[in-house]
């Protein structure tokens, strides 16, 4: 917006100022002609009186000398005499366009070499008449047309430039409130709920301000209601637990009775972690505040012997490789808790019991990535597989049977895509489904990936979501 004023202005102002520039050096130049010429004409004026008194050539050349234009060799006189016009000094012109000035009787300006040559007919005591001619040099007739065209380019390259600085100042004071605007609704799609925009500037990005504020005030009341709400939903398990876990304790003694125990605790710290997370009031914005970051390998053991005993009781072999070895990366342990055990939970609800499965974790870039600067998590199983692998990432299909949501896959791939990384679904070697979750090692280099693959997603509707 900038600098289309500033192109405007420019455009507007160069326009004006050939319009008046030029006619005005033209009217320069008709002025520096016509001082020459009126110059011309009084100095044939001057010779008026001696031609008066006497036609005798030798007196008439001496009154031509005694002329400021005759000393400068300008001046000549045509004088008619027995033989038709005698000539008398520095003469320039036709005869015969002396001749004709002299039988009309009306001054002409005739072009002679290096210039022009004003005709000037004077009458005789006598019909008859003389012709003064006057010689005008070409530098006379446009003496000061040159300075005036330089200073008349002069004043509008001036005014230009002037013009060109206050569109600029002017469109500054417009642009800088419409940055701001723009600037804030950037941070306000990356997660910075406290972001407010001046309410400054013209009226119509003032109230553009007001409106986006109103908004943003908007964002996070919404905001705050689904944490409440999520917080009660969640405190609403509260009363089923205690009840599950009085009749877990009634159980007594066994590993299926430990087990169920064992889950109930965990069923419990999950619905606490639940609350306390949705009842906190600070926004949790992507790419914000401190760099969080867990143990990978270290994650992925502990939650495996959690499903191991789960694996052993259904008979399924579970087989998990590369966690030796600490892998650090930026994503917070129960974040990445929650995805492993989406991604195990599904493995259990949608394969039939005795279906083994396996999580494998590499380190170094290998799918396609530089050395070093991603980690692989692959869980894949031997069962049926995944019909749609593409659909089965969009968020809430949940069509992939009795029990599921369809938020499984979509929380991993959030994991994944908050460090740069991806989710993909394909074909395991143990001939079912696999998971191929890829988790980058450089923090905020996701962003503009995540939101394209959002928005190729957006058309997929009703797939098979685990």
């Amino acid at each position: 917006m900038r600098w289309a004023l500033v192109k405007v202005c420019l455009a507007v102002t160069v326009m004006v100022a050939v319009a008046f520039a030029v006619p005005l050096g033209l009217v320069v130049q008709e002025l520096a002609r016509d001082r020459a010429l009126s110059a011309a004409e009084r100095h044939a004026a001057a010779i008026g009186p001696a031609l008066a008194i006497t036609t005798d050539r030798r007196e008439l050349s001496r009154a031509v000398a005694s002329t400021e234009a005759g000393s400068r060799g300008r001046m000549a006189l045509h004088v008619p005499g027995p033989d038709g016009l005698a000539g008398v000094g520095d003469r320039r012109a036709r005869p015969r366009d002396v001749r004709a000035v002299a039988q009309g009787g009306k001054a002409a300006l005739r072009p002679v070499p290096g210039g022009r040559a004003l005709l000037q007919p004077i009458a005789l005591a006598s019909t008859e008449f003389a012709v003064v001619e006057i010689y005008v040099p070409e530098e006379e007739l446009t003496r000061g047309v040159e300075t005036a065209w330089l200073v008349l380019a002069g004043v509008a390259l001036g005014l230009v430039v002037g013009s060109v600085a206050v569109a600029d100042r002017l469109g500054t004071r417009m642009v800088r409130p419409a940055e701001r605007l723009a600037g804030a609704a950037q941070e306000l799609g990356e997660g910075r709920l406290g972001v407010r925009v001046p309410e400054r500037g013209p009226a119509e990005l003032r109230s553009a301000a007001v409106a986006f504020n109103a908004m943003a005030d908007q964002v996070v009341r919404l905001l705050a209601n689904e944490r409440e709400l999520a917080a009660d939903l969640s405190h609403r398990l509260r009363t089923p637990l205690t009840v599950l876990r009085l009749n877990a304790a009634s159980l007594g003694d066994g590993d299926a009775a430990e087990q169920t125990r064992e889950a109930v605790d965990q069923l419990e710290q999950e619905v606490d972690r639940v609350i306390r997370t949705a009842r906190e009031q600070r926004a949790q914005a992507p790419g914000g505040g401190d760099p969080v970051g867990c143990d990978a390998s270290a994650v992925i053991r502990e939650r495996m012997s959690f499903w191991s005993a789960l694996a052993e009781d259904e008979g399924r072999e579970a087989r998990v490789a590369g966690v030796e070895e600490t892998v650090r990366v930026p994503v917070a342990r129960t974040e990445l808790v929650a995805a492993l055990d989406a991604l195990l939970g599904n493995v259990f609800r949608h394969t039939p019991e005795g279906t083994p499965f396996a999580v494998d974790v590499h380190h170094g870039g290998q799918s396609g990535g530089r050395a070093g600067d991603t980690v692989l998590v692959l869980v894949s199983d031997a069962g049926p597989g995944i019909a749609d692998p593409d659909a089965a990432l969009i968020r809430g299909s949940g069509d992939g049977g009795p029990g599921s949501t369809g938020l499984g896959l979509d929380i991993v791939r959030r994991v994944a895509e908050s460090t740069g990384g991806d989710v993909r679904v394909g074909r395991s070697v143990l001939g079912g489904a696999e998971v191929c979750v890829r988790l980058g090692l450089r923090e905020g280099g996701g962003t503009g990936r995540r939101r394209s693959r959002r928005s190729r997603r957006r058309g997929h509707r009703g797939a098979r979501a685990r």
